[in-house]
């Protein structure tokens, strides 16, 4: 298993209990072969510049271990979650 770090941003309009189903969609589908090391919601924040006619956005950060097959359906599935504005997985150096 390696290490990652995951930063996706949600909708502003998305209501809190929204926002927790989805943390825990994703923390479920990481636990599915790797585990949490670190799991963040930084909160709403301003974007560097506008997304969709969007710019603010809920910040949450992951750091995870895991193995590339579950990367690879985390990314999947951030694809396709209409509530993600924008995400990064990367592998961390630290």
């Amino acid at each position: 298993m390696r290490k990652y770090e995951v930063m996706y941003i949600i909708r502003p309009e998305t209501e809190q209990e929204s926002v927790q189903a989805l943390t825990e969609k994703f923390q479920a589908i990481i636990g599915n072969g790797g585990e949490i090391t670190k799991h963040d919601v930084i909160g709403k924040r301003r974007l560097a510049y506008e997304i969709n006619k969007v710019r603010d956005g809920i910040y949450v950060l992951v750091h995870f271990n895991a193995t590339p097959e579950v990367v690879n359906e985390l990314d999947r599935v951030m694809k396709i979650t209409d509530e993600v504005i924008r995400f990064l997985i990367t592998k961390d150096v630290a």
